[in-house]
């Protein structure tokens, strides 16, 4: 690994009496695009400047599973995995059809290898390959069975120092009290507590060194998923002498002759001008809380987000005065998934991401009409693009995960945990239904109680043997993984036979927009008529993401941003 370079701490986030007011690159955005754009650029000797609105560094990445999709990785390519370009490329191919963007694709197949590798050789950014993670599609012309989606290894956040406090939080929805719980193995553990010693004891052991960390540091220490990546990308960018600037919004580009100069920002009250002698980088988080992008460019079925707040359109409205454009042809508008909106103690209103238990045995979903409306084993993008097409609205058509009792007590049910833990919480606030009979259950919910019933016994007759004719449930490799390996015959598929039932309501919802600025195979933003805007790049959900929409595997926007953020840092780096 690479000798550390100096790392600018006091001007790093909250000392602004010695904002430089010159630099060589500016980027705006402290997500994974613009850390990897920022460490990218300095690593190749070039002064920069990190400004981001938020007072916490990680946007939206941070607050997420972390993965990115790389195909032909190093990583996995170590590990025995065979890949090709040209196979890679074809599953892009099949699935975005007339939206394929050749040259943009064949960009990100060539770098995105190239980057994970500089990355892993000259910083603390380090990836993990999960072989048995198969494609959203894998059984598809070019897909595969595993290899190409890459997490970042677990991280001390101890070696940010004093800057832990400054990266942000995970999903309070998406930890186990309090505390951040790993994918893979770390997460079998805690779903296998209550039936392996050896479990129950990693389980003990990780609480009890929780909470000595929350009492030493204010929070966890052992980060995991986004927040792993985020910790090892800031620690790469201090190690690089990035200087990163928090609470400090851009609100204008700065231009001379029609190439990007700079920006003016807003820091402590203060109005000030940044220069940029090489270049400007747009990595704001795109626009998924500017609510009129929202009315114009996503459906009204569409109804939340699970973004940073921050993430509000910034840099489309700045590069806009450049001549820049959206690039609205695209597969889907946003990457979505399925939410429920979960009321804490607190009183809070939170989003549940349903990441896993959709695919679990014993689980379905229903809409409106007490019917089945899709695979739940799909990816979460694909189950909420299908809620979006039957026009699910939460008003006039609604949908519920129902679940029976064994199943919501081995798997949980959203937000509501497995055993041990209880479910009365859940249920007084509302937001689980419970009923001793499906019959009760769907008066409950406002279904018809014959058709709901009929669908489940149809169902029941043919889960019970482990097959879905309505939706081919559990028979690709991805539905599989997300389901349970110990349960036979179909890892997706169990009756819904043990009372009480439950359900949870559910609504489309996005992460961020798949459509953005208008980019080249070298990050460079574009006008109307295609051509580059001179010293303006774009990375992450500013720009339009290279897969036209298309949610091909795990981390198909972390895996964009990333590699455009490589490319724009490159791009820089030769003038």
């Amino acid at each position: 690994m690479a000798k550390p370079k100096r790392q600018h701490l006091l001007t790093m986030f909250d000392d602004h009496s010695m904002l430089q007011k010159t630099c060589d690159v500016l980027i705006i955005g402290a997500g994974a695009g613009g850390l990897t754009a920022a460490v990218t650029a300095a690593h190749a000797g070039l002064k920069v400047v990190v400004v981001e609105k938020s007072a916490w560094f990680g946007g939206s990445t941070a607050l997420s599973g972390g993965w990115i999709w790389i195909p032909c990785n190093p990583v996995a390519e170590a590990e025995g995995h065979d890949d090709d370009p040209a196979r890679a490329e074809l599953y892009v191919r099949h699935h975005t059809g007339a939206y394929f963007q050749p040259e943009q694709v064949r960009s990100y197949l060539a770098n995105g290898p190239e980057m994970v590798r500089f990355l892993q050789e000259n910083t603390e950014v380090q990836f993990l390959a999960d072989r048995t993670f198969a494609d959203y599609f894998p059984d598809d012309p070019g897909g595969s069975k595993g290899g190409r989606s890459l997490v970042a290894k677990p991280f001390d956040g101890r070696a940010l120092g004093d800057r832990l406090k400054n990266l942000r939080p995970p999903l309070k929805q998406q930890t186990f009290l309090g505390m951040l719980v790993g994918s893979g193995a770390h997460l079998k553990h805690f779903l296998n507590a209550t039936k392996s010693f050896r479990s129950a004891a990693i389980v003990l052991r990780s609480l009890a060194g929780y909470g000595f960390d929350l009492l030493r540091y204010g929070r966890g220490v052992k980060l995991y998923n986004g927040n792993a990546l985020m910790g090892r990308l800031a620690k790469a960018a201090l190690d690089n002498g990035v200087t990163i600037l928090l609470s400090t919004p851009a609100v204008g580009l700065e231009q001379q002759d029609g190439v990007a100069t700079g920006a003016l920002v807003e820091s402590s009250g203060r109005t000030i001008r940044i220069e940029a002698r090489r270049g400007v980088i747009l990595a704001s988080g795109g626009f998924p809380h500017d609510p009129e992008k929202r009315r114009r460019y996503f459906p009204k079925e569409q109804t939340v987000s699970i973004a940073p707040e921050e993430n509000a359109g910034d840099g489309a409205r700045m590069a806009a005065a450049m001549g820049a454009v959206i690039q609205e042809r695209s597969l889907a508008p946003a990457y979505t998934a399925v939410f429920s909106k979960h009321r804490n103690a607190g009183g809070e209103t939170l989003l549940y991401p349903h990441f896993m238990d959709r695919a679990k045995p014993g689980i379905i979903a229903v809409d409106s009409s007490g019917r089945r409306f899709c695979n739940e084993s799909n990816s979460y993008h694909d189950v909420a693009q299908e809620m979006i097409r039957q026009g699910i609205d939460g008003v006039e058509k609604r949908a519920f995960f129902l679940a029976d009792h064994r199943a919501v007590r081995k798997y949980g049910l959203g937000a509501a945990r497995p055993f041990p833990l209880p479910l009365r919480p859940h249920l007084r606030s509302g937001y689980l239904t419970r009923a001793q009979t499906l019959g009760d259950l769907a008066a409950r919910l406002g279904l018809p109680s014959q058709a709901l019933s009929d669908e489940l016994e149809q169902f029941n007759r043919y889960a019970a043997s482990g097959s879905d004719p309505k939706f081919r449930r559990g028979e690709s490799a991805y539905n599989a993984f997300q389901g349970d390996y110990e349960h036979t015959p179909n890892p997706c598929l169990a009756p819904l036979a043990t009372p009480p039932f439950y359900a949870v309501e559910i609504h489309a919802g996005d992460f961020g927009p798949f459509i953005g600025l208008r980019i080249n195979p070298d990050a460079q933003v574009l006008d109307a008529e295609g051509r580059a805007i001179p010293r303006l790049y774009a990375a992450g959900n500013d720009a339009a993401n290279v897969f036209s929409g298309a949610c091909l595997g795990g981390g198909i926007t972390i895996g964009p941003a990333m590699v455009f953020g490589y490319i724009a840092g490159k791009s820089v780096s030769r003038f």
